[in-house]
């Protein structure tokens, strides 16, 4: 008998309601007007077979981790995390060697994009600071893949993850995916840098199975190959668009050009080797 597939998405936030000491950010808003807890996660994974998930806590209630670490001391089987860091503040690399002290953390999530795409120069501290301590980093960069070709080159050392193929909803309303997988599929040359296949209903003017977004994901996993793509949801930017069960077949049972073991490395293997998730 054949070992069922370890499922793992390779993105998902969770929030609290707002309250006095969980404010957010002023001018950010969450993706969904209610909040989306450890219980809703839960129970979708239990119903999409989903086994386990990377959390990356949202922008809204600021640089915190603390409702994703409880999301991991309670159930630390099911969930890791890619924590935020408070980039702008040079002080914040004092504490990387023992940032995977925290319950459930892998690593960092980064975000540079619109008013946050200044701290790629401002804040270049980062890519040394977590090569050293051996920290993986998962960054959003749109429009700005060309900028991480010198970090990669020079920091051979720091695993690189790219968030959502480097797409925004904007981006392909403007149809500009394939421009935008031009500028980062050149990063596929650097063995220490990988891509999130994530959030790919989000980018598509069709419904499930989501047929226009079949070549851009082809082309990339021929870039990068089945061992450094990681299938993922960011559901919450989505779900009016499709159920947690069909984001997870519109991998398994319709891209046709993932092989049984190709399917095996994507949705699941692939992510737990590269954030050394036992």
């Amino acid at each position: 008998m054949l070992a069922r597939r370890m499922i793992v998405d390779a993105q998902a936030h969770l929030w609290k309601a707002e309250s006095d000491d969980w404010k957010w950010v002023p001018g950010r808003k969450p993706q969904l007007p209610e909040p989306f807890t450890i219980e809703m996660l839960l129970a979708m994974m239990d119903e999409a077979g989903v086994d386990r998930v990377v959390i990356v806590p949202p922008s809204w209630p600021g640089d915190r981790n603390d409702y994703a670490i409880e999301a991991a001391t309670r159930y630390p089987g099911r969930f890791a995390i890619m924590g935020r860091i408070p980039l702008g503040d040079p002080k914040s690399a004092a504490l990387l060697p023992k940032w995977k002290e925290q319950p459930g953390m892998k690593g960092i999530r980064l975000t540079f994009m619109r008013e946050q795409a200044a701290l790629l120069e401002q804040a270049d501290w980062i890519f040394p600071a977590a090569e050293k301590a051996g920290l993986p980093i998962m960054f959003f960069a749109p429009g700005n893949m060309k900028k991480f070709q010198p970090i990669a080159e020079r920091h051979p050392g720091l695993t690189l993850i790219v968030d959502h193929m480097s797409l925004t909803a904007e981006i392909a309303a403007a149809g500009g995916i394939a421009g935008a997988i031009d500028d980062f599929v050149l990063l596929a040359k650097f063995p220490n840098v990988s891509v999130k296949v994530s959030s790919a209903p989000n980018f598509s003017y069709e419904p499930y199975p989501f047929r226009d977004m079949r070549d851009h994901l082809k082309r990339v996993f021929d870039a990068f190959g089945p061992k450094r793509c990681y299938w993922g949801t960011d559901l919450t930017n989505s779900m009016p668009k499709a159920t947690y069960r069909q984001r997870v077949t519109h991998f398994t049972e319709h891209l046709d050009f993932l092989s049984e073991e190709d399917k095996d490395w994507v949705m699941g293997k692939a992510i737990l080797a590269r954030l050394n998730w036992v």
